[in-house]
């Protein structure tokens, strides 16, 4: 019997150069695609497939929120001590797209099925297949369905160590960020930031000695996985480190604007709404 997938991604290049790999590939067949989490979750529940493709970054709720709901539907099922089988929530195994290598070694180390680096490579593709294949075979408890604890205890711990605010771990956050610097990417120090400006929506992220670009979409997302004792939004463009600020500079009617310890010195102005919490953090 062949492999059922589903396909979740909000790009739909990215959906097409999947579905073109899997429909080359012997064993496999793609029952559905989904543009984004909550499309996710409704497909599982109608298709019951054996594996998902699942995006990390998607609008609305991302690949990490797709996991979350799938733990709380598996605790509903548990807890129900006359449900039907008709109505059991199907755990697919998870292979993970995403451009963030350390997600990977998260989701490797909770024993996720497996995770794709974007662009994808054929080779990598038939070797994410395969492994779900061996533990379907395996008869793997991350395949099966119904309430299987197991299933929620792998998923839980990786809502955990993929550091979500959201998780079962709230509060708990990464202490490195991903910041593009042209074709690389760097693990930076959450310490090492001076701050966060966007423009025209892309996010540049700048450090004491170089800057680069966040795969964030939004300074709200950025913000999510910051260390809110630390970092502050100043300006509706700007995330600050608080402790990264060199000067702090009155400006024109009783506002300010920062000079941070970037190479630059650049100067970031203080909203008016902001300007109390200033006061407050530094009793001007």
């Amino acid at each position: 019997m062949p492999l059922s997938a589903l396909i979740i991604d909000d790009e739909k290049l990215a959906r097409e150069e999947l579905k073109y790999l899997l429909d080359s590939m012997d064993g496999v067949k793609v029952v559905a695609q989904g543009a984004n989490g909550i499309e996710a979750v409704d497909l599982i529940e109608e298709h019951h497939p054996d594996l998902v493709f699942l995006d990390v970054q998607m609008p609305g709720q991302d690949g990490f929120a797709v996991i979350q709901r799938l733990v709380e539907h598996q605790r509903a099922k548990a807890s129900e001590a006359a449900a039907s089988e008709k109505g059991d929530l199907h755990l697919p195994q998870i292979i993970f797209a995403t451009a963030y290598d350390h997600y990977a070694v998260r989701a490797f180390d909770v024993n996720a099925a497996d995770y794709l680096l974007k662009p994808f490579d054929r080779s990598r593709v038939v070797e994410a297949v395969e492994r779900v294949r061996t533990r379907l075979e395996a008869n793997d408890p991350g395949a099966m369905a119904g309430a299987d604890l197991e299933i929620e205890s792998q998923l839980g711990r990786l809502l955990r160590l993929l550091d979500r605010p959201n998780s079962t771990e709230p509060g708990r956050l990464p202490a490195k960020l991903i910041v593009q610097a042209q074709s690389r990417l760097l693990l930076v120090d959450q310490a090492d930031i001076c701050y966060a400006a966007i423009d025209e929506g892309i996010i540049r992220v700048v450090t004491r000695n170089f800057e680069g670009q966040s795969k964030c979409r939004t300074l709200e997302e950025l913000l999510e996985l910051l260390d809110p004792a630390r970092f502050w939004r100043a300006h509706r463009g700007y995330v600050v480190n608080i402790d990264q600020i060199r000067e702090v500079m009155p400006w024109f009617k009783s506002s300010y604007q920062l000079r941070m310890n970037d190479r630059k010195q650049t100067e970031i102005p203080v909203s008016r709404a902001q300007t109390k919490r200033l006061r407050e953090l530094f009793k001007l």
